[in-house]
């Protein structure tokens, strides 16, 4: 059989009648209906003229077929590019243009991208069609060497165009298997699965270590407080963005009885807030372990598994991967690198971006603050992007959002600069208070007095229902930053 790295990994050993995922109706897909199904897709996508390398667009919700698709496509030497079902027509040309597909797979949900597909010559299908081919299904998975493409995921976009990280056999394996070791993730475990699938988290981290350690998961097409409260006594680990976490805090359902049974609660994708990674360990008992990884580098960092689990930090590097902080100042707080078997190569058709974002020795350069405390905590400050330059000040967001939040009355809060004609830039902050708060803008200033540096204290606070944030909860200071400068 010729070696595929995707398929030894995560197609093979696991026992056939042993639950893979099971689905909220009832409905449960085993380890040997999994390889069948997969086989089956990668059969018919070979019979739509996919080869090795050719890219296959997805705009699909949620689903299985989300999953067998993207196993398919790689045992049958394929790219898988997973699309955030929100994209438009319009958002799609470009990704249709940029990534040159032989196939787009979509659903009824999605059936708008067809014209767009059709004008560009691209074959357009449904997953249910594909699995209804009357193709032999794949014998053999295709080789692949571990430096060949398996997937490419388009990053959010929120400075530009999206760029096309392109990720490898052995980035997705190597990483399930740090993951898998750091986490202690068994046979026996169940995953309760309730992210997207478009992301790296939902669809890498969370299902290759399910593949990878031969364990299930119950599978939410989204998160909903009734379903987690129904299947939570089933499961024994749970991946979630912070929003999970405050929403299930919100509930009385979610108690110290509810979770006991649990062995792992992590959070990723966007900063968990100290104050709620405090109250959800007095409310349930679990200290939640958070991560942390970006789309170009898979996860870099992770709370420990046996040991403290550190609020505001993101623990230590994973084994194998390597980080530094460059140009540190006085506080220890620099630019954060990345080496590893988990690092892109580089976008995409962009060799100009990928030559930007490494540094001459082969780091990665991931554009986020950081600081490690004597322990080797890493803490994440912001991104440098993100960076406030007051009067000739360096001014870290998080800082001050740290302070903020801390308020009695506020929920959360955002830092970024605004245009100034005397500073160059002034420190504004959004924040959302809890309902019924009768704390303003002016309040929040004058608390901060005494707590903060005159320079670091915002000249300008926005009262708002909720920031604005990305499909996985990243709160988008950019949209934050236009808003000032045209208000200015």
């Amino acid at each position: 059989m010729a070696t595929n790295p995707i398929h030894e990994a995560f197609l093979t050993g696991q026992p056939e009648g042993d639950p893979f995922l099971m689905t909220p109706d009832g409905g449960t897909l085993t380890y040997g209906g999994l390889r069948a199904r997969v086989a089956q897709m990668a059969g018919a996508l070979q019979a739509q003229g996919m080869g090795p390398g050719d890219r296959v667009l997805c705009q699909i919700e949620k689903s299985p077929q989300a999953l067998i698709l993207y196993l398919a496509t790689a045992i049958a030497g394929g790219v898988f590019i997973p699309l955030n079902t929100a994209y438009t027509p319009v958002e799609l040309a470009y990704f249709l243009d940029d990534a040159a597909p032989v196939l787009l797979v979509v659903d009824d949900s999605t059936a708008g991208a067809r014209p767009v597909a059709d004008a560009r010559g691209v074959a357009v299908v449904t997953a249910s069609e594909l699995m209804a081919l009357d193709s032999a299904p794949l014998s053999d998975p295709l080789a692949r060497k571990s430096d060949d493409l398996a997937a490419i995921l388009y990053t959010s976009g929120t400075t530009g165009r999206s760029k096309g990280a392109m990720l490898t056999h052995e980035n997705l394996i190597s990483n399930a298997k740090t993951l898998c070791d750091a986490w202690r993730f068994e046979r026996s475990d169940v995953l309760l699965h309730a992210l997207p699938v478009f992301h790296t988290h939902g669809l890498f981290v969370a299902t290759n270590i399910a593949l990878l350690s031969g364990s299930s998961m119950i599978f939410h097409q989204r998160f909903d407080l009734d379903q987690i409260a129904r299947d939570l006594p089933r499961a024994t680990a749970i991946m979630g963005v912070p929003t999970f976490y405050s929403r299930m805090l919100g509930d009385d359902r979610f108690d110290r009885a509810a979770l006991a049974h649990m062995r792992l609660i992590v959070s990723g994708s966007a900063p968990l807030l100290a104050e709620t990674h405090a109250a959800f360990e007095t409310r349930t008992g679990h200290a939640i372990l958070e991560r942390y990884g970006m789309t170009e580098t898979n996860m870099i960092t992770t709370n420990p598994y046996d040991g403290p689990r550190r609020a505001g930090t993101v623990g230590h590097p994973l084994p194998g991967v390597s980080v530094r902080l460059v140009d540190p100042d006085d506080q220890g707080i620099g630019g954060i690198e990345v080496k590893g078997p988990n690092v892109t190569p580089g976008y995409w058709q962009n060799a100009e971006k990928t030559a930007e974002s490494f540094t001459e020795d082969g780091w990665f350069i991931t554009g986020d603050l950081g600081q490690f405390d004597d322990d080797g905590y890493l803490s994440i400050v912001g991104r440098a992007k993100d960076l406030v330059i007051s009067g000739g000040f360096n001014i870290y967001p998080k800082e001050v959002e740290t302070e903020i939040d801390a308020l009695p009355g506020v929920v959360e809060s955002a830092v970024y600069g605004a245009p100034d004609p005397d500073l160059g830039e002034a420190v504004a902050a959004a924040v959302v208070l809890e309902p019924g708060a009768r704390t303003d803008a002016a309040q929040i200033i004058s608390a901060l007095s005494g707590r903060l540096a005159r320079f670091k204290i915002p000249r300008s606070i926005r009262i708002m229902p909720e920031l604005p944030r990305n499909a996985m909860g990243k709160v988008q200071k950019a949209e934050l930053r236009k808003e000032a400068a045209e208000q200015s």
